[in-house]
């Protein structure tokens, strides 16, 4: 039986939570920070210090920086300002552009191909394109078929210059492209030698919505994992077929540099292995760390301002936690920008980029270290030792469940109750999100309102 309690939400005033800062560590060598933090001092930047190491700590982690905002928002320009930023502070950056829009070229002053391209000192610049993203997984499919003779040649005989790019084939090509980068699913890639290779890989999607599709993938994935799983186990067809697509993954994976890890497992042990790197993947963009995410707007613009606030409560719902909020202003803005930004998405920290004039040549220098950016190098470089609130807080003994879901309005959020009441599933954004409730607090939803932007559930 599903439940679904929309209309016992009531009207409340939106006031957002204490949430902290959240800040993320890089790797520097004793040598160069000591250069980098006399270049800092000059030019007034913070410095990022080393806690960016892998668990067994031998290598450092990459961290993936994005932006989020309405189109025409300034998120191209927030995610180019980032990529100059970290590059002079001496860290090894990487720009990936996945759209046809030669806005990134005019703002850096450079032809930007399917080739990392350098555009100065540690920062170097790729544009994705599928078409051409396609041919290396296809590749790697047909060498572990050629080994396997799953397919008889079938598979063999597959032009991949030919195949053209089908909706959605986007964000598929550029997550396996952003994990060839970061390896953030850990090992499945650990054999790739472009893992580690940067320390910040600064991603501008094709639009907002889909960099949100590809936040959520690994933790919806999993869900899908244990239907194929089920079908594989309990029925006749999965029975015949599972063994040998097992199989096939085994080898495929092995080509990323696994080598024999999966060679004579168990089905039971490879499905065990495929959630547990996709529950890895889910948690890195918890991880502000590992993972920054950033709203961006035109703060002259209400609609701007209410799209950020809508992407923020999406991000969430996609499993992610936002790092903070820039507004892209010109140079002589009102100062009442501030406190309107400020207002809107409190605690979240908030700064301000300058608005860039196209036609000229950009002087990235000047524009990073002037004081009309001090704040934004402050936010990207934030260094704060405070926990992070979590999205959902459980109650247990008052039985009851807070969500924090800024941006949207009480009619929007729908709530259903499956498996006896162990689950919640939140609707919103168009996205869903499972939770899964304490045994202290399970049972069915007893009424739900609104509290300071975030929505309080009483079990019963």
């Amino acid at each position: 039986m599903a439940l679904c309690i929309a209309s016992l939400l009531p009207k409340s005033l939106f006031t957002t939570p204490n949430i902290p800062d959240f800040h993320y560590f890089s790797t520097v060598k004793f040598t160069e920070e000591r250069r980098r933090r006399r270049k800092a001092k000059r030019n007034g930047d913070l410095i990022l210090t080393n806690a960016a190491k892998s668990e067994s700590g031998n290598s450092k982690q990459t961290k993936l920086v994005t932006f989020l905002g309405k189109g025409g928002s300034g998120k191209t320009t927030a995610a180019i300002f980032a990529a100059q930023h970290y590059a002079i502070l001496g860290l090894k950056t990487c720009l990936v552009i996945h759209s046809q829009d030669p806005t990134p070229e005019y703002l850096l002053n450079c032809k930007i191909g399917p080739s990392p391209i350098k555009c100065n000192d540690n920062l170097l610049a790729v544009r994705l394109e599928t078409t051409k993203m396609i041919l290396e997984p296809l590749k790697r499919l047909k060498q572990a078929d050629a080994r396997l003779n799953m397919t008889q040649g079938v598979l063999e005989g597959v032009v991949g210059e030919e195949l053209g790019v089908l909706p959605g084939m986007d964000s598929i090509f550029s997550a396996l492209e952003l994990e060839r980068l970061i390896g953030f699913l850990g090992n499945v890639t650990q054999g790739n030698n472009e893992k580690g290779k940067f320390d910040i890989v600064v991603y501008d999607g094709i639009s907002t919505e889909e960099t949100i599709r590809m936040i959520g993938a690994t933790s919806k994935a999993r869900l899908y994992l244990k239907y194929l799983r089920s079908l594989a186990e309990k029925t006749d067809l999965g029975r015949v077929a599972g063994p040998s697509l097992l199989r096939l993954v085994d080898d495929a994976l092995s080509l990323s540099g696994r080598g024999a890890y999966l060679n004579g497992r168990m089905s039971s042990e490879i499905w065990d292995y495929l959630e547990q790197t996709l529950e890895k993947g889910s948690s890195i963009f918890a991880e502000p760390h590992k993972f920054g995410c950033y709203l961006v707007m035109d703060p002259t613009n209400p609609l701007s301002l209410n799209s950020a606030l809508r992407y923020w409560g999406c991000a969430i719902q996609a499993g992610a936690q936002i790092s903070g909020a820039f507004g892209i202003t010109p140079p002589n803005a009102p100062t009442t920008l501030a406190e309107t930004v400020k207002n809107n998405f409190s605690p979240l920290p908030s700064a301000f980029i300058p608005q860039l004039k196209f036609g000229d040549n950009q002087h990235w220098n000047e524009i990073i270290v002037c004081d009309h950016s001090k704040d934004a190098r402050d936010l990207l470089s934030e260094n704060s030792s405070k926990s992070i609130r979590p999205s959902v807080e459980f109650d247990k003994s008052n039985k009851s469940v807070k969500l924090f879901m800024p941006g949207f309005d009480k009619s929007e959020i729908k709530l259903y109750q499956f498996r006896g009441g162990s689950e919640l599933l939140v609707e919103a954004g168009d996205q869903r999100r499972v939770i899964r409730l304490p045994s202290q607090i399970q049972g069915k939803v007893g009424g739900a309102k609104f509290l300071d932007r975030s929505l309080m559930i009483t079990m019963r």
